[in-house]
């Protein structure tokens, strides 16, 4: 199948190499004009494991291609996936400035029946905005835009994409179903499923899986600090808890919060989809609170081990990811 994947960020790139790997023929479009260069050269631009050799030899092989024109890189896709960053904005909700940008500029270059992904991290509610972008300049009849969260984990991203828990796909449409199910049929041969939803589920069911990791990774945190004051030990209590099979084993490490490039703008701006339609989601509230105060509780922690005197002592900082 020909695929287009606008954005050649971490999820953007991912994508396109494993789908070129399962056979499919990928353009990866982006305008950064530097960064194309140097992946037609063979950079690629991100570290993840397994990433580099699956880039080289689709490269090589001429099913992953690159380019600095959407017109050029959408020509004769079945489907356009559109990997670009929605930072927060000012007010914490999501950004969809670049999203949108891309989604008018389609409008004029679809000629035949396309489906369009949305693989960002959105609002509930984007879809419908991207298929009115799109919707000025082309009949409807010729496209349907689809939600399909990515849930792709950094230093396992390959494996998790080639290996899915679950593909799930927000779509009403009988003809987009068709087609991503043979698009993602490859990687669903052990039995893991494909969930459909519509468009708004789809949106929502990514937010609420980083919104709950993120409130795990916080109460285990809220225990770690009781224990430090009642004299139990976390990671004992990590253990017993992590082999009931209700709980898991994952995500139940105390540390200073969680980081990274997604927890903390995709609560947030869960949050701030809640105070838009006038719900007060107390537990995120209370999870950003938290976790803001979480960032200091190792401070005093340091200075009571060495007695207040940090002078002269070297302190090394294992892990800059998170």
């Amino acid at each position: 199948m020909k695929i287009a994947v606008v954005g050649t960020g971490y999820v953007g790139l991912v994508t396109g190499t494993c789908f070129a790997e399962t056979g499919n023929h990928v353009t990866c479009v982006d305008i950064n004009e530097d960064k194309i260069n140097r992946m037609k050269a063979g950079e690629v631009p991100i570290y993840e494991p397994g990433l580099e050799d699956l880039f080289h030899r689709n490269t090589a092989e001429g099913r992953l291609n690159f380019t600095t024109s959407l017109s050029e890189g959408i020509k004769g896709a079945k489907v356009i996936f559109l990997a670009l960053p929605t930072p927060p904005g000012e007010n914490g909700s999501a950004d969809l400035k670049y999203i949108l940008q891309v989604a008018k500029d389609l409008g004029p270059l679809i000629t035949e029946y396309t489906v369009i992904i949305d693989k960002s991290t959105v609002p509930v509610g984007t879809s419908e905005l991207v298929h009115q972008a799109i919707a000025k300049n082309v009949s409807p009849d010729l496209f349907d835009v689809v939600s399909n969260p990515e849930f792709l984990r950094e230093g396992v991203a390959v494996e998790d994409f080639m290996k899915p828990d679950r593909v799930v796909i927000g779509t009403e449409s009988d003809k987009a179903k068709e087609i991503l199910n043979r698009l993602y049929a490859p990687l669903v041969r052990q039995g893991n499923p494909i969930i459909f939803m519509d468009e708004r589920s789809a949106e929502m069911t990514k937010y609420a899986a980083n919104a709950f990791l993120a409130t795990k990774i916080t109460f285990m945190n809220e225990i770690a600090n009781l224990c430090e004051l009642v004299g139990a030990n976390v990671d004992d209590i990590r253990r017993g808890i992590g082999t009931d099979s209700r709980i898991g084993k994952r995500f139940l490490f105390a540390g200073i919060g969680y980081g990274g490039s997604c927890f903390p703008k995709d609560v947030q701006a869960l949050a701030k989809t809640s105070e838009e339609n006038n719900y007060q989601f107390h537990i995120l509230d209370s999870v950003m609170k938290v976790n803001e105060k979480q960032k200091t509780k190792l401070i005093p922690v340091i200075k009571n081990h060495f007695n207040n005197d940090l002078a002269g002592k070297k302190i090394g900082i294992w892990g800059l990811a998170f």
